[in-house]
């Protein structure tokens, strides 16, 4: 279960950000940048979920 809750998170994460990048208007490899740290805190996020709720 941990391995698809850091999936999701990573997954979410990152769109999340990048999208959140594009629409602030920031260019090309800013986006790429923020959508990393996006997955970064979205691996940490589905890490965290599973610990509280699937242990």
């Amino acid at each position: 279960m941990a391995k698809l809750c850091i999936f999701v998170g990573t997954t979410l994460g990152g769109l999340a950000f990048g999208w959140a990048a594009d629409a602030l208007g920031c260019e090309l490899m800013a986006s790429f940048l923020w959508s990393g740290l996006g997955s970064l805190v979205g691996c940490w996020a589905g890490w965290k979920v599973n610990q509280t709720y699937f242990r």
